[in-house]
């Protein structure tokens, strides 16, 4: 009899882009797609870290999963992976003691088979993994260093696309500006294991050495864009670090390069955006956002947001609104600050800010931003 498996995904785009290339691994394993959870032999929960809220949701689907196959005859195989890994093998066993196995997400390589849901639209990853050091971020630990996909892997997969008859594209990515950049080798668990006190986070810039001409990211929209099949051209996500003039010109150039542009600001305040280790200040975003709306008139953008980070007063919050205003954001991802393990923001930062003062900030931005532009929101692949 054939065996069936069933994905559930939580999370980001990377995650659905890694959810289809592990369906694509098990279907050429000879696996078919249960359709519904109770009928799959095995179960993938694709899980996602980035705040506390997202990895409760696993929990709880698992503990919804113990529960409903307790009185089975037979029980499926559990098995996790995502960006929940990295708590470690030992622990998530220990916590979660219905899941069978851990499948490393690094293990989930790019060259997989794919089976895709979209029949137009395809999810193209080009890098993994994260060298910056925002303070508060699990990514790194979870994912590992960025590692940048080859160029003509990726131009092969787009080419494909193209003969399948697809005509829409998302270039996949933790930071998709610092594609292709020749890293610089800093071991972040290394700087964590030193006194927390005496910690100095290197900035994000000093991640990637100098090089010349254009950034790599450019010259992979501008190859992606040459095929004449496909129309639409989105990216996800980018940082402002490193959101280049050359990269500006790009897409100002180039009409089919989507004009939504996920730009994450995360605070507004200039004290919080540098115990966050952003890199940026308040007045170099805006001069950022200037510079695009300048050259490409009709861009649109989204942001991300955290409410509640530590230290985070009524004037850092309003500085957060006000920036809001200014920029007149057409989506916003706001969360609520939790704690992640290993990040220095966990170690340096008690997170005293309560629930409520958390949840009432977050009900303004999303308020002011999302509900403003409800009727006029950008189109998103979900």
């Amino acid at each position: 009899m054939t065996k069936k498996y069933f994905i559930y995904t939580f999370g980001c785009q990377a995650n659905k882009s890694d959810s289809e290339r592990i369906a694509g691994d098990y279907q050429a394993r000879g696996f078919k797609p249960a359709k519904i959870v109770d009928q799959a032999d095995q179960i993938i929960i694709n899980t996602c870290a980035v705040r506390q809220r997202a990895e409760d949701r696993v929990v709880g689907l698992i503990h919804n999963l113990s529960k409903k196959f307790k009185t089975k005859k037979s029980k499926p195989k559990i098995i996790l992976t995502g960006c929940m890994i990295h708590h470690g093998q030992y622990q998530l066993l220990k916590m979660l003691p219905f899941v069978d196995e851990i499948l490393p997400i690094m293990e989930v390589g790019f060259n997989l088979p794919i089976i895709r849901r979209d029949q137009h639209h395809a999810w193209v990853p080009i890098s993994t993994g994260c060298n910056s050091f925002c303070s508060y971020c699990v990514v790194p630990f979870s994912r590992g260093r960025e590692h940048s996909r080859p160029l003509q892997d990726i131009l092969k997969e787009i080419k494909a696309l193209v003969n399948q008859g697809y005509t829409e594209i998302t270039l996949v990515s933790q930071n998709v500006n610092s594609y292709g950049l020749e890293k610089v080798g800093i071991s972040l668990r290394k700087l964590l294991m030193r006194d927390p006190k005496k910690i100095n986070l290197p900035t994000n810039q000093s991640q990637y050495k100098q090089f010349k001409g254009k950034p790599p990211f450019v010259k992979l929209l501008e190859k992606a864009s040459s095929y004449s099949q496909i129309k639409k051209i989105r990216f996800l996500s980018s940082n402002p670090w490193d959101f280049s003039d050359q990269l500006i010109d790009c897409i100002a150039q180039h009409k089919k390069i989507d004009r939504y542009i996920h730009l994450p600001v995360q605070s507004g305040s200039n004290k919080i955006l540098k115990k966050m280790n952003r890199g940026y200040t308040r007045q170099q975003y805006l001069r950022l956002v200037k510079q695009i709306k300048t050259k490409i008139p009709d861009a649109e953008l989204g942001t991300d947001i955290i409410v509640g980070f530590p230290g985070e007063t009524d004037k850092d919050f309003q500085d957060s609104v006000n920036l809001a205003k200014q920029v007149d954001f057409k989506v916003g991802f706001i969360a609520q600050y939790s704690p992640r393990p290993h990040t220095v923001a966990s170690k340096l930062y008690p997170d005293k800010i309560s629930p409520a003062v958390k949840k009432q900030r977050w009900q303004v931005l999303e308020d002011l931003i999302n509900k403003t532009h409800l009727k006029k929101r950008p189109q998103v692949i979900k």
